[in-house]
This record gives C-alpha cells, sequence and structure tokens, in this order.
C-alpha cells in the first residue's frame, strides 16, 4: 500500500470517529504531513481531545496527555535526574514528552517556565536537563489547546512561542446535521461500552509510510508563479499599506521567514492530501489564515478598532492579485 493510501485510510478513521469537524481532521493530517505542531483554539466539548486521540489509534505512534495546571513545573512534563544511592549517581527518568503525539491541554494555563520547556521541545526537538540534553522521536507532534472562554488564571503565550505552531486552529460548533450525527455517534459508544467490546480500529499507519509522505510532500511542484503569490502574502503581512490606505497601521508586526516556510508546506500537505502533484494559488489561499493568524501582531490602533488578525489576512487574500 502506497503512503498517499495510508494517508487516505487514516482520513477515513478520523472521519468517522470525528463529527462536524472535518477542517480540523485536515489540519491535524497537515501538520503530521508538514512536521510541525498545532495550537487549537475552542469552547469546551469540540472534540479537541478526542481528534488527537483518534489520530494515535490511526498511527504506529503512541500518545500522552498532559493537563496543564499553573503548579505544573518544567520536570513534570521533561522528566528528571533521580539520584541512585545504591550507586551514587543519577539516572534520567523521561518525562511524558517522550511520546510520539503529545496533547498539551489548556496549555496557557502553565507558568512560563513550563511554557519555555515546551518550547525547546517543540523547536528543537530535544530536552535538556542540567548539563545533558535528550533527543526525542523522530515523529513528535504537539497538539496544544485553548479555551478562549475562561481567560482568569491563565499565562497568555508570548510571540516567540506562538511562532513555533505551524498552525493556529480555531474551532467551531457543528451545524444542525452533524449534532444530530454525533449523538448516535454517542448513543453507538455508550452501548459498546455496556456489552464491554471493544470498536474496530483500522491498521495503523506505519511511521516509515508518516515518512514516505513527507518526502512526497515536498517533492510536488511548486510553480515560480504560486511561489511568488506566496511570498507576496508574507510580505504584505508586514506592510498591508501596500494594498490600501485603510490598511495603513493595523499591523506592528507581521510574518517572519518562518511563516513563508510554514504557509508553503501546509499548501503543499493540502495538494498532496487532494491527491495533486502540483501547489496551486487555492491551497495557498486554503492555509493562509492557520498558518498566518498566529504570526501577526497588531497595532494599538486596530485592536481598539476591534480588527483581528483574520480580517487582515482576509482583506490580504482579496486584495494581493494572485496568479
Amino acid at each position: 500500500m502506497s503512503a498517499f493510501d495510508a494517508f487516505q485510510r487514516l482520513r477515513a478513521h478520523l472521519q468517522r470517529r470525528i463529527v462536524g469537524q472535518d477542517a480540523l481532521v485536515q489540519r491535524l493530517l497537515v501538520g503530521l504531513l508538514a512536521d510541525g505542531h498545532l495550537l487549537v483554539e475552542g469552547a469546551p466539548g469540540l472534540a479537541k481531545t478526542r481528534a488527537i486521540k483518534a489520530l494515535a489509534e490511526g498511527l504506529e505512534a503512541d500518545f500522552h496527555r498532559i493537563q496543564f495546571t499553573p503548579d505544573l513545573l518544567p520536570a513534570d512534563l521533561t522528566g528528571t535526574d533521580i539520584y541512585q544511592p545504591e550507586t551514587g549517581t543519577f539516572r534520567f527518568a523521561r518525562g511524558p514528552v517522550f511520546h510520539n503525539l503529545i496533547l498539551a491541554d489548556e496549555v496557557n494555563r502553565a507558568p512560563a517556565k513550563v511554557q519555555s520547556a515546551l518550547l525547546e521541545a517543540m523547536a528543537e526537538r530535544q530536552v535538556t536537563v542540567g548539563a545533558a540534553s535528550y533527543p526525542l522521536p523522530r515523529l513528535f507532534l504537539v497538539m496544544a489547546t485553548q479555551n478562549p472562554i475562561e481567560q482568569e488564571g491563565t499565562y497568555p503565550l508570548p510571540e516567540a512561542q506562538l511562532d513555533r505552531f505551524l498552525l493556529h486552529v480555531t474551532v467551531d460548533y457543528p451545524d444542525r446535521e452533524a449534532t444530530r450525527r454525533i449523538l448516535v455517534l454517542a448513543r453507538e459508544e455508550a452501548l459498546q461500552q455496556e456489552a464491554e467490546s471493544e470498536p474496530p480500529r483500522p491498521e495503523p499507519v506505519r511511521q516509515a509510510e508518516v515518512f514516505a509522505a513527507r518526502r512526497q510532500v515536498l517533492a510536488l511542484t511548486l510553480a515560480r508563479p504560486v511561489e511568488d503569490y506566496l511570498i507576496a502574502l508574507v510580505e504584505a503581512t508586514r506592510e498591508p499599506s501596500r494594498y490600501g490606505a485603510d490598511l495603513a497601521g493595523w499591523v506592528r508586526w507581521g510574518a517572519s521567514p518562518r511563516g513563508a516556510i510554514a504557509l508553503e508546506w501546509v499548501a503543499r500537505a493540502v495538494a498532496w492530501l487532494d491527491g495533486r502533484d502540483y501547489v496551486s494559488p487555492e491551497d495557498v489561499q486554503d492555509v493562509a489564515g492557520d498558518a498566518l493568524r498566529h504570526r501577526i501582531l497588531l497595532d494599538y490602533a486596530a485592536e481598539a478598532d476591534g480588527v483581528t488578525p483574520q480580517q487582515v489576512i482576509d482583506q490580504l487574500l482579496a486584495r494581493v492579485p494572485a496568479p
């Protein structure tokens, strides 16, 4: 079976388990293909945790959920050195971050030191404890969640850490028909639990197939006009006034070169999932919001006027000429 067929099987599994959140399912697969991390924001009960668990079920990978709280310590995340009196030496006990898939639940509830430890793990793919560094697994994906409703007792993520996330995905409520299907699925799963029967699980996608898929994604054709369009969008986040006097003063800081890299990789992943061997301008437009939203820092005046980063991106998508 090809890597593409394996991912289509994985997508079908996720769509069976996650109802009414097709965009979240696609973004999870895109993050896996582009080797990046996701920040998912949405109200409680919208299947964020369920989504990453379903992804772990369909992969040859291990999973761990970390509940971020104000009293969490960096060692609770990374692990720590344990003294062994019988030998007079220290042994490193690995923390939960050494799993393949990590759910950092309510990441903004942890203090800055814990967020910094997670930042190193995400950016450097390693953990440093004392004078020693320990590599993380080659397949390593963090999905961090934020609750936009409750802000009391939270520690907002700094811009430097936000930039480490490949995508910032917002999850909304499902429509009426999707809600009806969710009720049916919940009843079926409850009946299976009462009968003490395990639901059928798909054949897991092997890690070798994930790495093969990533190579195929990077080999897709990116025509020069599409590349120029992608670069123009990123540059427009830094100088939006070039596309209209009404946009002047909206943005203090735009997307960095890391943002351009993220935009290209996720556009490639979207094209590959659709079965194409080339990237189109529509692919870039599809992911521009999630790839750039958290990389734009608005001016105070724009914030006072109620302007959001997504509105900036929407305006730029409408005004930057596409090939």
